[in-house]
């Protein structure tokens, strides 16, 4: 007599070998945004490279309403208690500080953030000027840094955003 073959494991078992081995992961990083001395604010910042773009995903809260200036910063440091350890704006290609999008600007500028009347911003942007695998251009390593203003987009070397209020160091996951 014959047994009957049990065919869900062996199926669960092809299913989840077939997704291990398709290649098809995007690489990604991300960082939990912790408040500087004196603030309240927190978050999570994801980024997924895909097809030669980095989508930067952020959810944020404890804001003041309005808009608040948001860069890669060159350290992945959020040690100082003002969140100055990160050092300056994620900048590999020396270019001159300006709005991501609108001619040069460094890596690191990213669109602003924006608060809504509860205080939390919500984000989703591409940018073709980061990585997260490998390169010049990755942010791995490196922080994200939220500010109390927004950013001018003009003033050098940052923007005029204010202090820093929250801070995460950007890992890969």
């Amino acid at each position: 007599m014959m047994r009957p073959l049990n065919v869900v494991p062996l199926l669960a078992a092809t299913l989840l070998t077939a997704c291990a081995t398709s290649g098809g992961s995007s690489p990604t990083a991300g960082a939990s945004l912790a408040a500087t001395r004196g603030n309240t604010v927190a978050g999570t910042v994801s980024f997924v490279e895909s097809n030669g773009e980095v989508r930067v995903t952020a959810e944020v809260s404890g804001l003041s309403p309005g808009p608040h200036g948001f860069h890669v910063h060159e350290k992945g440091d959020c040690s100082a208690p003002d969140g100055t350890s990160a050092g300056g704006h994620f900048n590999p290609g020396g270019k001159a500080h300006g709005h991501p999008g609108h001619g040069e600007h460094h890596a690191g500028d990213l669109p602003q953030l924006m608060a809504d009347a509860s205080g939390v911003a919500r984000l989703s942007a591409t940018t073709t000027a980061l990585s997260v695998s490998s390169g010049d251009a990755s942010v791995v390593g490196r922080s994200v840094i939220v500010h109390a203003g927004p950013d001018d987009f003009k003033s050098q070397p940052a923007g005029n955003s204010g202090p820093r209020v929250a801070c995460g160091v950007i890992a890969a996951r």
